[in-house]
């Protein structure tokens, strides 16, 4: 019997993949599978791979034909996937040694549908420990509660698939689905999912997953459209969040953190190409008008002045058709 799925995406990263698939080997046991998914890789990854699912016990290679985005290659691990519990890894990142069996034996223990964990970022030769912003611990909560206050940082903002693990029943009740096609920000829509959907969760402080900051392939390095698909990812949020039987509740929160992810954006157009810095200006101001404008009013006249007025300006300038989509999961926002 497979007791954790643990799936892996892979694209283009020929130079960390053998990292990542390092640490799956000290992490393999009879019950383990990993599913390596080469998401249409152009530079010596698939090769790679090839080579582990010969070596890597527990080891299944899935392969697509073009790159359909990290949201896709995570989706087709989730498919496949035959284990109790699935957890995540991308593939320029790794786990220590016997994390898988600390993650299983916390979960059990708790008896819930997810956990989330904390995370060690690595920046070249530092080593930064980010913890989920949530403050009990090692007990277990209704996850709706978790999503709270709209003012602060909370688990719903802690948007990084891979800290956690998660029972099988979310996978086929399609809690764990992500939206497919995003290239980007695909764990904002997904995170707001389970935590509105799923019956119980609880945070713990293990720290066995390596998160690799700065590397130059990553779309939190790059300025180029696929950025864009912040956008998508926060109408769905928002969408879906209209929808909730709580939607009163739960909707200023999700109005302010799209605002603060659209002022983030905003703060750092040096990096976007020049068409792309434009398109993102017409549709964030199209974003704003879109919002439930009495939480969007809350939210501005809570935000600190320059970010609030930043935003009060964008809103009131022409706006393109409605494309694109959400911030990509290592960025980090203030709430």
């Amino acid at each position: 019997m497979v007791k954790l799925s643990v799936i892996v995406p892979f694209h283009n990263v020929r130079a960390f993949a053998p990292d990542a698939l390092r640490s799956l080997r000290a992490n393999a046991r009879e019950d383990v599978e990993f599913l390596l998914v080469d998401d249409c890789s152009t530079d010596g990854t698939r090769d790679v791979l090839e080579r582990a699912e010969k070596e890597l016990p527990g080891s299944v290679l899935l392969r697509h034909e073009r790159n359909l985005g990290s949201a896709s290659a995570r989706n087709t691990g989730i498919d496949a996937a035959r284990g109790e519990y699935l957890t995540f890894l991308d593939g320029d990142d790794w786990f220590a040694p016997g994390h898988c069996a600390e993650l299983l034996g916390a979960v059990e223990a708790l008896g819930c549908d997810f956990l989330r964990i904390d995370h060690v970022r690595c920046t070249g030769r530092n080593r930064t420990l980010y913890r989920v912003p949530h403050g009990p611990r090692n007990v277990v909560l209704d996850p709706r509660d978790a999503i709270l206050p709209a003012e602060r940082s909370t688990s719903v903002d802690y948007a990084y698939a891979w800290a956690g693990i998660y029972h099988r029943r979310l996978a086929d009740d399609g809690v764990l689905r992500f939206p497919d096609g995003l290239h980007t920000a695909e764990d904002r829509p997904w995170i707001w999912r389970l935590h509105r959907e799923a019956a119980s969760f609880a945070v713990v402080g293990l720290h066995g997953v390596f998160y690799r900051r700065g590397v130059t392939s990553s779309l939190t390095q790059i300025g180029d459209v696929r950025q864009l698909d912040f956008i998508r990812a926060l109408d769905q949020v928002i969408e879906e969040t209209r929808q909730d039987p709580e939607a009163e509740r739960f909707l200023p929160k999700a109005v302010r953190t799209y605002c603060a992810i659209i002022a983030h954006h905003l703060g750092t157009m040096e990096r976007f190409e020049p068409a792309v810095a434009v398109k993102l200006r017409s549709m964030s101001a199209a974003a704003l008008r879109r919002m439930p404008q009495d939480a969007l009013k809350d939210a501005l006249d809570s935000m600190d002045l320059e970010r609030g007025s930043r935003l009060r300006r964008l809103r009131r300038r022409p706006a393109i058709g409605r494309t694109g989509a959400a911030t990509a999961p290592g960025t980090e926002v203030t709430v």
